[in-house]
């Protein structure tokens, strides 16, 4: 039995109490392009909430990857469980008797647009001794060993180079050890666990203190402990939109609020060639890229796809006939354009844009605005 065992099992009144809070618990031509529209259309009301990606890490004790994980910027959620191993909806006492093959894992939900893949490997990789292949701190056992669980062959690259990346920096006098396997059914471990360290914050305080993980990060990282996000997006879910639009122009007004049309020819962007991405003048939500954008022949910008496709609301224009399909953004509501089944490969889409809508974020300013999660699509 290892001392968090210990630990959680000396205190019963503790756990009898945890056991009841479970159970308490623009057109080329427009009517040629208006005939060729056929897109589907999602109303507002039905845009689909999004859910944020996956990734998945065991780093021993999960009340300490959990504590870690959770307070940063763009996590949606950290569950802790099991996964890894042969055996069917496993529990802690068969996850921790070292024969289920099970680790003790965080399952971590996260929002891309806020936080990077990378960067959660930063924040795991200083809550682990990647050396030790025999578990984690004073808990010992292969439940404890550390591990990657990537969902897709992108993780898994990000994973490999992180971790070579880190082994060759030789801030580690010893070879890493820390697997990267591909991700299996996770099991979700029982509620006492989950948002333990909120818990019985005292008990969970003593077990840290005592494991002497804070005292390694420490000596082993210094100063570069802490881990900076880089806020790959604003903040454009929290703006004042009263005041965002008392700082506009009469003819954005007239686009965004009164889905206006600017004149062809005769607006900011219909041939800008600068590489960048283009954000929502209201919001600053991420829209396009430059890397998407071509010249239509039309006089306004247009791309051949979204470059956050969250952030697009399709909605049905009946202003004229036959009905087309606008695009307007999700959290400032703008009117942007419209969007027709007319555009090049391999999307075969052209979402026709007014310059008025948009705002431009040139790649040299990205990180500086904010959006420091796009300056990869430049490298």
């Amino acid at each position: 039995m290892n001392m968090r065992q210990i630990l959680l099992y000396v205190s019963p009144l503790l756990l009898m109490i945890a056991l009841v809070f479970v159970l308490n618990s623009c057109s080329k031509n427009q009517t040629a392009a208006i005939e060729k529209e056929t897109a589907v259309q999602t109303p507002i009301s039905e845009t689909p909430i999004v859910q944020g990606e996956i990734a998945t890490f065991a780093g021993g004790c999960f009340w300490s990857m959990e504590s870690s994980i959770e307070p940063f910027p763009g996590i949606l959620s950290v569950v802790s469980g099991y996964t890894g191993g042969h055996l069917d909806n496993p529990t802690y006492e068969d996850v921790t008797s070292e024969t289920s093959g099970h680790l003790e894992t965080v399952e971590v939900r996260y929002d891309p647009n806020i936080i990077s893949y990378e960067e959660l490997l930063q924040i795991f990789w200083r809550q682990i001794n990647p050396t030790d292949d025999g578990g984690q701190f004073y808990d010992r056992g292969e439940s404890y060993t550390t591990a990657i669980f990537y969902h897709n062959e992108e993780q898994k690259m990000l994973a490999e180079a992180s971790k070579n990346a880190l082994d060759a920096s030789e801030r580690f006098d010893k070879s890493i050890v820390t697997g990267i396997r591909a991700a299996s059914t996770f099991y979700p471990a029982e509620e006492y666990h989950q948002d333990f360290y909120k818990k019985d914050a005292a008990h969970y305080e003593r077990y840290r203190k005592g494991s002497g993980r804070d005292d390694y990060f420490d000596k082993i990282w210094g100063t570069d402990r802490e881990v900076k996000i880089s806020g790959k997006m604003a903040d454009y879910k929290n703006f004042d939109k009263a005041a965002k639009l008392n700082e506009l122009s009469a003819l954005q007004i007239e686009v965004t609020q009164h889905e206006g049309t600017e004149h062809p020819y005769d607006n900011e962007y219909w041939d800008f060639k600068e590489e960048g991405i283009y954000v929502d003048i209201v919001s600053g939500e991420p829209l396009f890229s430059s890397k998407d954008k071509y010249d239509s022949g039309t006089g306004w910008p247009s791309f051949t796809k979204p470059l956050e496709p969250d952030n697009i609301v399709l909605v049905e224009d009946t202003s004229l006939r036959p009905a087309r399909v606008e695009v307007r953004s999700k959290y400032a509501d703008s009117h942007l354009g419209h969007v027709f089944e007319d555009g090049p490969a391999p999307t075969g889409q052209r979402y026709c844009m007014n310059s008025a809508s948009m705002l431009f974020i040139p790649k040299g300013d990205l990180a500086d605005k904010g959006y420091g999660g796009y300056v990869k699509l430049f490298d």
